[in-house]
């Protein structure tokens, strides 16, 4: 390498390792976001080492050992990157084994080369690395002890990507998965390349990906601002460590549930413009959102003017049962303000409120782009019945959602049992105070 050609490979080296530690801070919590920091870590090392040490002067074996496995790093971590995204997306067939065998053979190539390197200092400098600059001797054997596993490590990645995209991921998924598939053969030319081609193929590759990686955050960040509303900042951190599928997963889980709904609802709908009764539901729903995050819960259900809250699911909480009372009465506070605002515009509507607790199975279920989480069982009934029962301004509570009844909690048994719908025993439901 010479003098003049060093300012190339440490810019791009500096490109690399900032792409790396940027990926890091930003999203450190997710096992993908570390293994692509560690991936454009070990990229930008490599050429800051190739940088500060000329290819062409005889090396010490043990610089040429670490150039290797540093190389090697970059490549495992780098395949490592798409299993993790690949779990993320939901599949319901064979594929997912048999592609994630595919990418840890790509991964076992690339220990491959670091071994190789290791073993073969020399002929790895002198042999592979930028090969074609006096052209590839394609009898030579010591090349293709190394070229033969990075392009098996490119072609599994690529193939990876490839059956990952057959899934049908969320658009702005598919984004930062395509902007990879461009980079990964970028990044194996890169190799074998003529010096000044190989620093340009590297750094092609690293914004390619950088388009796709910036466009996905920026989209996921106004997702996250959206669905701020109505998921807890427990469930956002479930799915960004363990991704959709495995936060979702179904599952028996002891919970609370929580349903609200606008009394009156039906009459002003049939006496006021569309557009007035939809400015109503905009802000109802909007209102409830921010109430059931404040207390963990999730938003389930919206239909009409019913809400249907889970206190507990996906995130597992201990304390359901009074996170569920808190949220209900402060349910009725918000719903008493907006009934006020609704009744200083000529619109009779109030809210009530119904709470049950108990075992449900909750989970994902759909298939392709509709999917909908859900929770199925006795509670999810009961808190709907009971809600539709609840005045405006009520509270009904079934008794198994009181617990150990919390200090300065006042309730009341209704005068009498309630038969509803559904349920084979009538219920004496809890009235909060």
């Amino acid at each position: 390498m010479a003098d003049g050609n060093v300012l190339p490979f440490l810019l791009v080296a500096l490109v690399c390792a900032g792409m790396g530690l940027s990926f890091y801070v930003a999203d450190r919590a997710t096992p993908s976001s570390r293994a692509l920091a560690l991936a454009f870590g070990a990229i930008g090392a490599s050429l800051f080492l190739h940088a500060l040490v000329p290819l062409h002067l005889q090396l010490p074996a043990t610089f040429e050992r670490g150039f290797a496995l540093v190389d090697a790093l970059g490549i495992v971590a780098l395949l490592q990157w798409i299993l993790h995204v690949r779990r993320t997306v939901p599949s319901a067939t064979l594929e997912t084994r048999s592609g994630d065998t595919l990418v840890r053979w790509g991964q076992a190539a690339g220990i491959a080369y670091g071994v190789a390197g290791t073993i073969a200092p020399e002929a790895r400098r002198h042999e592979f690395l930028n090969a074609l600059t006096e052209g590839v001797a394609l009898d030579d054997p010591m090349f293709w002890l190394f070229a033969v596993p990075v392009l098996v490590a490119v072609l599994t990645g690529v193939s990876g990507l490839c059956l990952l995209l057959n899934r049908r991921p969320d658009i702005i998924e598919q984004r930062r998965v395509v902007a990879m598939l461009l980079a990964i053969p970028l990044f194996g030319a890169s190799f074998a390349l003529p010096e000044e081609m190989a620093v340009v193929s590297l750094l092609l590759g690293a914004l390619v990906f950088l388009i796709g990686a910036v466009q996905y955050h920026v989209e996921q960040g106004r997702r996250g601002e959206f669905m701020a509303q109505f998921l807890s900042p427990q469930v956002a951190e479930m799915v960004r460590r363990q991704g959709l599928e495995g936060a979702t997963a179904p599952a028996r889980l002891d919970v609370s549930v929580v349903a609200v709904d606008l009394r009156g609802f039906t009459a002003v709908t049939a006496d006021s413009d569309s557009q007035a009764v939809l400015v109503v539901l905009r802000r109802y729903y909007a209102e409830v959102g921010r109430v059931a995050a404040r207390f963990g819960g999730t938003v389930k259900d919206q239909a009409g003017d019913g809400v249907l809250i889970l206190v507990g699911a996906p995130v597992p909480d201990p304390q359901h049962r009074r996170h569920a009372l808190d949220m209900a009465r402060a349910l009725r506070e918000t719903g008493a303000r907006l009934s006020a605002e609704w009744r200083a515009q000529g619109m009779a509507l109030g809210v009530g409120v119904g709470v049950a607790s108990g075992l449900v199975t909750a989970g994902l279920i759909g298939e392709g782009a509709r999917r909908e989480y859900t929770a199925v069982g006795t509670p999810v009934n009961l808190a709907a019945r009971l809600c539709a029962q609840a005045a405006d301004g009520e509270v009904l509570l079934a008794p198994e959602s009181v617990g150990s009844r919390p200090k300065g909690l006042r309730l009341e048994p209704l005068s009498a049992p309630l038969m509803l719908k559904g349920l084979p025993e009538p219920v004496t439901p809890l009235r909060l105070l």
